[in-house]
């Protein structure tokens, strides 16, 4: 590993409300499901290598809350050493799961819009993960990184992003709290947002007023006025 840590190029793609939250019941608004399509044609226009999620995000919208079946696997010790399985994938979903509950069926997503089918399988892990997660993961032939023993360190899991899986772009889509730490954390690049004529209130994770006025570029590309 080189001494200077390299990264992809981070993009945070969300659907906000007029007052800058990134999350909430302004999201099942008519006004905000009307956006929706707009929103999944930006990511694919992006033309990104992966899209990353936290685990909340990822069980919503991919794996259901079901926790995964490790009753097979827990006889199994592995190194901690990252598992690859596709190297050389186009496009890649990758996960934020330090608490190992994402119950993935196959290596890959299997999803109605094109821009999330075929992604192939990246867990986030810290060392601490039991080692039944990590035969689950093998035995679906999932790729997995470790970032840190026991809290997660995400400039290296971005580092290992770029370096082995080559991964240039990355789309960051959610939740708020992993969106948040990035942004603590200073890995955004750049911010695409698609604005909702709607308030939330104080309820909800906020992204523009909390965050945006520490950044340097911030790009608002489609907004729907009132």
């Amino acid at each position: 590993m080189t001494n200077k840590l390299q990264k992809p190029h981070i993009i945070y793609h969300m659907l906000t409300s007029l007052d800058g939250k990134v999350s909430g019941d302004f999201l099942n608004a008519p006004e905000s499901k009307k956006l929706c399509n707009e929103y999944y044609r930006l990511h694919k226009e992006f033309k990104a290598n992966a899209f990353l999620c936290g685990r909340k995000t990822m069980q919503d919208s991919f794996t259901g809350d079901e926790l995964p079946n490790l009753s097979g696997y827990d006889l199994w010790h592995w190194d901690r050493n990252d598992y690859i399985a596709f190297p050389n994938a186009e496009f890649y979903a990758v996960a934020i799961d330090i608490h190992c509950k994402l119950n993935w069926q196959a290596a890959y997503i299997t999803d109605e819009d094109p821009g999330y089918d075929n992604a192939y399988i990246i867990e986030i892990l810290c060392e601490n993960a039991p080692d039944a997660y990590l035969a689950y993961l093998q035995s679906k032939n999932i790729s997995y990184i470790f970032a840190g023993k026991e809290r997660l360190d995400l400039h290296l899991a971005m580092h290992k992003l770029k370096t082995l899986f080559g991964i240039e772009t990355l789309l960051l889509e959610g939740g708020g709290i992993t969106g948040s730490k990035f942004v603590e954390e200073g890995l955004v690049d750049e911010y695409s947002l698609v604005v909702s004529p709607t308030f939330q209130g104080n309820s909800g994770v906020s992204l523009i007023h909390e965050e945006l006025t520490n950044v340097q570029q911030a790009y608002l590309v489609e907004q729907c006025q009132l």
